[in-house]
Parts: C-alpha cells; sequence; structure tokens
C-alpha cells in the first residue's frame, strides 16, 4: 500500500499519513522538533505567554466552573496533602500565624506598603513563622512576583532552569 505513505520534508522518510498532522508536510517527530527548537530560542517570549495565559478570561470562567466540581474538590484535597508533605516549613508557618492571630498573640495589621486594611502575612523566612510582613494582596502578590523574576534571571546566566522551586523571601 504506497500510496498510504507520505515523504517527511524534513528527515525525508516515508511514513505512513497516521504519523503526519493535517495539512503538513514535516512528520509529526520532526515537527515537534521544529516547535521545541523555537521555543528554545524565544524562551522568554513563551514565558510571558504562559505567566499571562491564566489571566484570559476564557481561562478564568473555566476554572471558575471547574472549581465547583467534584473533581476538583478530590483533586484538591490531593494537592493540600502534597504541599503539606513537600514543603512542610510553609505550611507550619503558615498554620501558626493562623493560631497566632486566633489566640491574639499576633496582631493583624494594615498592608507595609499601601496601608490597606485587609493584609496577609508574608514570610521572609519560613523558620521564623511569626515573623511576618502584613501585605495587601496586590503587594503580597508584586513581592512574590519580583522575587520569582530577580530568581529566574539569576538562574538564567547559569544554566539553571526551574519551573517549581520554593520561594524563601
Amino acid at each position: 500500500m504506497q500510496h498510504d505513505l507520505k515523504s517527511c520534508k524534513k528527515c525525508g522518510e516515508a511514513k505512513p499519513l497516521a504519523l503526519f498532522y493535517a495539512n503538513d508536510n514535516s512528520c509529526k517527530e520532526c515537527r515537534k522538533a521544529m516547535v521545541r527548537a523555537a521555543r528554545a530560542r524565544n524562551i522568554e517570549h513563551y514565558r510571558e505567554f504562559d505567566r499571562q495565559r491564566a489571566s484570559r478570561p476564557d481561562r478564568v470562567a473555566a476554572r471558575e466552573a471547574y472549581s465547583k466540581t467534584d473533581a476538583f474538590k478530590q483533586s484538591h484535597a490531593k494537592a493540600v496533602r502534597k504541599y503539606r508533605e513537600r514543603l512542610p516549613d510553609m505550611f507550619t508557618a503558615r498554620t501558626a500565624v493562623g493560631n497566632a492571630l486566633r489566640d491574639g498573640k499576633l496582631e493583624k495589621l494594615p498592608c507595609w506598603v499601601c496601608g490597606a486594611a485587609n493584609s496577609e502575612a508574608h514570610h521572609p523566612d519560613y523558620s521564623a513563622p511569626l515573623a511576618v510582613t502584613w501585605l495587601c494582596d496586590k503587594h503580597h502578590k508584586e513581592t512574590h512576583k519580583m522575587a520569582n523574576e530577580l530568581r529566574r534571571k539569576a538562574a538564567a546566566p547559569l544554566g539553571l532552569q526551574s519551573r517549581f522551586s520554593v520561594l524563601v523571601m
């Protein structure tokens, strides 16, 4: 059945049509290699795109709908268990702040940057769980975003790539 084969323009091999994407003259493996190479050449562009993708309205709506399902509840419970196992210092610090607030040993203060009343505890050092800086949601996210960018820039010249690392700040 010679007519069921197609020649790849990249590697030159004759392969079954199932190994080609529709309307593509490169086989799937060659196409994937080209995409990986293009991504590697312009990695910062793709990383920024990936970071912005979660904010798109269609993604936000889908996330909200999924969060109401039983599948989400089971998945979320599993993720929380893994978080507790993987990052015990962060979990312990978070719990310590909650307990101290409840017991009146720690006072919730306004955001250190803008003075907003609704603030969150930011741990510069998880080994000192009650030594926190109070930041509103906006400034807390900005603090972590800046730290993540600094860590990415510091790791880039070394050739280090870690998509998931613990922020200790």
